[in-house]
């Protein structure tokens, strides 16, 4: 299992290392053309029901942890997929729940 810190935060959201390996490079593409967007999720089993979305900036830290030691093998589609979600008007919208697969399509927001 992956964490996320975002901002000033020291909460990590925790994210599958498979997911969180696609995300990153989807954040990282968007921040480095200097391209602001929103991340959402709807909160795992376990916790307060309900969902969570960040405004991803350039000017706010951020850092990934993954729990594995080596580098996820990336999907091209997903990651195609991803970007799609995040170059949309809602946003990049992710499962983080643990058995969540990078291999179907984000979850929409209602």
């Amino acid at each position: 299992m992956g964490s996320l810190f975002y901002g000033s935060s020291h909460d990590p959201i925790e994210i599958p290392d498979r997911v969180l390996a696609h995300v990153k490079v989807v954040i990282a593409t968007k921040l480095r053309r200097g391209e602001s967007f929103t991340m959402s999720w709807r909160h795992p089993s376990g916790e307060t029901a309900g969902r969570s979305t960040l405004w991803i900036q350039p000017s706010i830290p951020l850092r990934f942890v993954f729990g594995g030691v080596e580098p996820e093998v990336l999907d091209p589609a997903v990651l195609q997929t991803y970007a799609n979600s995040a170059n949309s008007a809602s946003g990049l919208t992710v499962d983080v729940e643990e058995h969540a697969s990078p291999f179907a399509a984000p979850v929409e927001a209602s």
